[in-house]
């Protein structure tokens, strides 16, 4: 089926937004662009529906996206339009089962057979140039993944913003369930309708679900809530084993071991797939595919990630859809302190400059380099799942970020380590590592550990986090990759907790899946304080 377009929508376009964003973002100066709305034929008759941006100059290239959030209202086409200004050609597609595309949407599960025959169409029609690139932040950086997975030749270019490329890991591999995908199933429902009908629904989403989260059994009520809406989350909710083949269809982390597609990977230090964002860099740079590396302070919705995304966008598309000669070299990390907003340019990352900060967990005197000596102390605390932690920032879709943490500290179910006050700035770059022995009173558990940084009148503010679920004994947890100066005269804080809420759903210790628990028991949990307890951090040296 050609491209078709609608008469009302075939006029030339040159939005003042385009122009706005433009501006704002440092591009060249925005072109005029039109729509073609197009229908493509799937193998099992299902049509998804499309929309063709065709830039009024000489198409620079062809550029593919795939959406489940609509081409229209609250998630209108940004990257089409934007992109069309810039004189490229954008296919903007819609998944099965959302919007006008026909078909039951089942998220993340048949992106790799959907994309193929988009694939065949796209290469059948007359506008097809024979090579092009793919683009999308989140769901539709996902469906960049599940697309290499097929290895296509003439795919040369991937910009990738903030997209995993294993959903089943990030809602279930820290042993628990993360509760975002509550959130992002109501999100997909709310985003299909008008402008003002999904802000004003998405504004009151987080009130609506706070019973279900809190719910006792959460699926129960999770059904209850999404049967009409959200029908296919049962399934996600029911099997918390990843080596269930249901998640087999949307687990392609194997792709980062053949795809050799040029790929721009932009991440956030707050970003909720920043783990995976890292993974994906460090497997492409480690096998020589050209890939380059951009993180700043942003949550997953973005901040001002565009003002320096949009511009190596371009270039990239330069350099490797269209074959332009590049016009500078780029170093192949570029990160942003969270803390001082200063850029730092590695060749990898984690970066070969730093060296390891190792501090030691002491009841009476906090966080300190020296190794206990004598007879082994301990601390505790209670997770009490009536009044579970509370989520404050971090790596989460809503209310992430950096935050002030300071009241954590203060809670009777928490337990903290702070060093004494810093005499030079500490620029940690790259995944702080947490040891602890560790116990609990009840077999399972959930340990949620943060590093951040008090500042001079005793406020905190989280630097990176890390969650497990966990039997006890010795713990080994990863935190999030970061870059972040803690200034001299601020200390550095280790806060210890059973569990963080909404982020993460609540442990029953009970062992069992805790979407499905009837009964919650408080549990308690105990940190030893021997020369296993102990904090690293791996350090940009000084200058």
């Amino acid at each position: 089926m050609s491209a078709a377009a609608r008469p009302e929508q075939s006029r030339a376009r040159n939005p003042l937004r385009n122009r706005l964003e433009a501006k704002r973002n440092g591009l060249p100066r925005p072109t005029a662009w039109r729509v073609e709305p197009v229908r493509i034929p799937l193998r099992d008759g299902v049509e998804l529906g499309a929309d063709l941006y065709v830039p009024t100059v000489p198409s620079l290239g062809l550029v593919l996206s795939r959406s489940p959030y609509g081409r229209h209202g609250l998630m209108l086409a940004a990257g089409g339009t934007w992109l069309a200004s810039q004189g490229y050609t954008v296919l903007l597609v819609s998944t099965r089962g959302t919007a006008d595309s026909g078909g039951e949407f089942d998220p993340m599960r048949d992106e790799v057979r959907d994309g193929e025959d988009v694939l065949q169409w796209m290469r059948a029609q007359p506008w097809y140039p024979g090579r092009f690139a793919t683009i999308g932040h989140s769901y539709l950086g996902y469906t960049q993944w599940a697309l290499q997975s097929l290895a296509p030749d003439d795919l040369a270019a991937s910009i990738v913003l903030m997209g995993p490329h294993d959903f089943s890991h990030h809602f279930w591999g820290s042993g628990t369930f993360y509760n975002d995908l509550l959130g992002w199933a109501e999100l997909s429902t709310q985003v299909q309708k008008s402008v003002f009908a999904a802000i004003v629904g998405l504004a009151r989403s987080d009130a609506r679900l706070a019973p279900v989260r809190r719910a006792t059994p959460v699926l129960d009520a999770a059904d209850a809530y999404f049967r009409t809406t959200a029908s296919w989350l049962h399934d996600r909710l029911t099997r918390p084993e990843l080596s269930d083949p249901f998640w087999a269809p949307m687990q392609h982390r194997a792709v980062l071991d053949t795809t050799t597609v040029p790929t721009l990977i932009v991440a956030g230090w707050y970003d909720i797939f920043l783990g995976q964002s890292m993974t994906q860099f460090a497997h492409l740079h480690a096998r020589g595919v050209p890939t380059t590396l951009i993180c700043g302070p942003w949550t997953h919705t973005g901040g001002s990630m565009h003002q320096v995304a949009d511009r190596q966008t371009l270039e990239w598309l330069d350099v490797h859809l269209r074959r332009a000669a590049p016009a500078f070299s780029r170093p192949a990390v570029q990160v942003q302190d969270a803390a001082t907003a200063v850029w730092h340019s590695f060749e990898t990352w984690p970066p070969r400059e730093t060296h390891e900060l190792t501090f030691y967990l002491h009841p009476e005197e906090g966080l300190t380099a020296e190794r206990p000596q004598g007879a082994e102390a301990e601390v505790s605390f209670r997770f009490d799942p009536a009044d579970p932690t509370p989520t404050i920032g971090g790596n989460h879709l809503n209310g992430g970020g950096r935050k002030n943490d300071t009241a954590l500290a203060h809670r009777s179910d928490t337990v903290h380590f702070d060093t004494q006050t810093l005499t030079r700035a500490v620029t940690i770059t790259g995944a702080p590592v947490v040891q602890l022995t560790h116990a609990v009173e009840l077999p399972d558990a959930d340990l949620f550990v943060r590093v951040s940084d008090v500042d001079e009148r005793g406020r905190s503010h989280n630097v990176s986090d890390g969650y497990l679920r966990t039997r006890g004994g010795q713990v080994e947890l990863r935190l999030a990759d970061t870059a972040y100066t803690v200034s001299a005269g601020h200390r550095l804080r280790l806060l210890i907790a059973g569990g963080s809420f909404p982020a993460y759903t609540i442990n029953p210790g009970t062992g069992e899946n805790p979407l499905t628990a009837t009964v919650r028991h408080a549990n308690l949990h105990r940190i030893v304080c021997g020369p296993d307890s102990r904090l690293t951090l791996p350090v940009l040296a000084q200058p």
